[in-house]
């Protein structure tokens, strides 16, 4: 740990930093946090940072789309084969669900 390390950390929980509970993924040492930098009291590094890929949301969507239309469809298929009233009502009910599922997915396009 040298000096310059120990001065730095010192500084940073006088400014309101506070220790992390997590070790330094690299040495295991003691870190210091503020304003999201982590600082490793014995061996100054940082973790990497890695960028987190974007996801194309209308790429998404259309699949959730894709799901619900043929999870409507096997519905439909079911009521039309479901004798028991009751069965059948809560067949309604899912179905109902979906279309608003779908319709909510619509709307946000």
């Amino acid at each position: 740990m040298s000096k310059d390390l120990t001065k730095k950390a010192a500084e940073m929980l006088l400014q309101g930093a506070t220790l992390l509970s997590e070790p330094c993924p690299y040495c295991k040492g003691v870190r210091v946090m503020k304003d999201g930098h982590a600082l490793c009291i014995s061996c100054g590094r940082e973790p990497e940072k890695k960028e987190i890929p974007k996801v194309d949301q209308s790429q998404i969507k259309s699949a959730l789309s894709e799901t619900l239309e043929k999870k409507l469809v096997e519905l439909s298929k079911e009521l039309e084969e479901e004798k028991d009233h009751t069965k059948q009502q809560d067949i309604l009910n899912s179905i109902n669900s979906l279309l608003e599922a779908m319709d909510k997915i619509k709307n946000k396009q």
